[in-house]
């Protein structure tokens, strides 16, 4: 069982920057691949980014690329999202997640979740 709590969300000015946080209990953390996650209002959830175990693979969804960091640190139980350049676009509900593989992560799935953390980008 992996328990997810995020922080680091809030308002910011477009072209701003914020860095989410996830800190996952359990002493598997390191074990689990962990990906960022977020909904808008009247949308789907869709996928942000995902990091393997080790930290040494990571993944984008092309919205993101090149503007979104996503590390870990596993002495830390802890995955973070690095948002730059952020765009109203980018305003939503994000969530972590944590699964056994990163490829389900990317399909979209995911076996333990977060409430979610609420980031608004104002234009």
């Amino acid at each position: 069982q992996v328990q997810l709590v995020e922080s680091g969300g809030g308002l910011v000015q477009a072209g701003g920057s914020l860095r989410l946080s996830c800190a996952a209990s359990g002493r598997t953390f390191s074990s689990y691949a962990m990906g960022w996650f977020r909904q808008a209002p009247g949308k789907e959830r869709e996928f942000v980014a995902a990091i393997s175990w080790s930290g040494g693979s990571t993944y984008y969804a092309d919205s993101v690329k090149g503007r979104f960091t996503i590390s870990r640190d596993n002495a830390k139980n802890t995955v973070y999202l690095q948002m730059n350049s952020l765009k109203p676009e980018d305003t939503a509900v994000y969530y972590c997640a944590a699964d056994w593989s990163v490829g389900s992560l990317v399909a979209g799935g995911g076996d333990y979740w977060g409430q979610g953390t609420q980031v608004t980008v104002s234009s």
